[in-house]
């Protein structure tokens, strides 16, 4: 049976093309040459002699969609307790573990994520503990996971709330209170910066690694942003409270209550990851879940990206989640229309504190041709 060539050129013609940037284009064509865009062009456009040609003819080309918060390879679709890697509950500091050391790239998550159009994701560890791990950035294909790795770590998970109080709680041990999460939480940073003083100062000779220490270090350098679980309006303020005394690059996941504080987390630079938000109000820090939260928080200018939380949501929902997110109120579309922007950008304060670097700027973009025929996510 013949293979299809990395290496040949292919042309996806026809099409309503919407760029990474810029307006767009009807009857455009995108041009991949060796596996990457190589161009985006208008109507008229000279496929080159030898290309093999895609007609798109009625059909949308878009930017492969990112998740940027689900548990896709951790949390494996139907394999029980044997694929269930997303939390290590034994600890409630857990920053030394990855979630790219459980990833199962054969995991059915990651086929329904492309037919879906989801073609990258940042993979969390689970919201058990108040620090849960680092989190890893990746693409939605490959034979290993170190194959598919776009940013590792991408930030590290850490959660407020009910769940690490449930937990914890449950056993009798620490925390079993959200003021007990939150000292752990305090205990774990001013530990880091105490390790971080004695490496900077210790010239007698190499000092004992300390892999949870070392992690907690890049989150306070802001080399990664710190990931935080959670819903009600109090633990968002707690959140932003311990973001402001340890100086970190903080970013909210789920934030189900982040509107009541809209003003504070847009006058601060927060973005907020929302979702997911196709589910029942199945716990009490979820009672006031709406699909206008995401509206409310973009007109109030808050960066947010949509979230499934798969496998809460199926991964292969994304799409309808953010068409299904209620009436917006003026101003809200242009902030929220374009979620394969918001997981991958440049360093700081913003949607680029999810991942990093945005592709299509300073390397090409991989083309993602692996979904349905017809739905040609690029």
């Amino acid at each position: 049976m013949e293979t299809r060539s990395v290496a040949e050129t292919v042309a996806i013609t026809g099409g309503r093309v919407v760029p990474i940037e810029g307006d767009p284009v009807d009857g455009g064509t995108v041009l991949l040459r060796d596996g990457k865009i190589a161009a985006v062009e208008g109507p008229g456009f000279a496929v080159p002699s030898g290309a093999d040609v895609v007609d798109a003819t009625g059909k949308w080309v878009l930017p492969g969609f990112i998740d940027a918060h689900a548990h896709v390879g951790v949390a494996e679709e139907a394999e029980g307790w044997a694929g269930q890697d997303t939390n290590e509950r034994t600890d409630p500091v857990a920053a030394h573990v990855r979630a790219l050391d459980a990833i199962n790239p054969a995991d059915q998550g990651f086929r329904d994520a492309i037919g879906g159009g989801v073609l990258a994701v940042n993979v969390n560890p689970g919201s058990a503990n108040p620090i849960g791990g680092q989190t890893v950035a990746i693409k939605c294909w490959g034979r290993t996971v170190d194959e598919m790795v776009l940013r590792e770590p991408a930030g590290l998970k850490s959660a407020l709330g009910e769940n690490p109080k449930r937990v914890y709680g449950e056993r009798n041990e620490t925390p079993s209170t959200r003021l007990g999460t939150a000292a752990v939480i305090r205990g774990a940073f001013v530990a880091a910066q105490n390790y971080q003083a004695k490496l900077a100062a210790d010239d007698s000779g190499p000092v004992e690694r300390d892999l949870k220490l070392e992690a907690l270090g890049r989150v306070l350098r802001r080399e990664i942003p710190w990931r935080q679980h959670c819903h009600r309006a109090d633990d968002i303020a707690t959140a932003m409270r311990m973001a402001r005394e340890f100086g970190y690059d903080l970013v909210i996941d789920h934030g189900t209550e982040a509107y009541l504080l809209a003003d504070q987390i847009a006058a601060a630079s927060i973005p907020v990851i929302i979702g997911p938000l196709l589910t029942s109000r199945s716990k009490v820090e979820l009672r006031n879940r709406s699909l206008a939260n995401p509206g409310r928080l973009a007109a109030a200018g808050v960066t947010i990206a949509i979230t499934t939380d798969h496998p809460v949501v199926p991964i292969h929902f994304l799409i309808h989640q953010a068409a299904a997110r209620g009436d917006d109120p003026p101003g809200a579309h242009h902030r929220v229309r374009r979620p394969d922007r918001l997981a991958l950008g440049g360093q700081g304060r913003g949607p680029g504190d999810l991942v990093r670097r945005p592709a299509g700027r300073d390397e090409p973009r991989r083309a993602g041709l692996r979904g349905r025929a017809g739905d040609l996510p690029v």
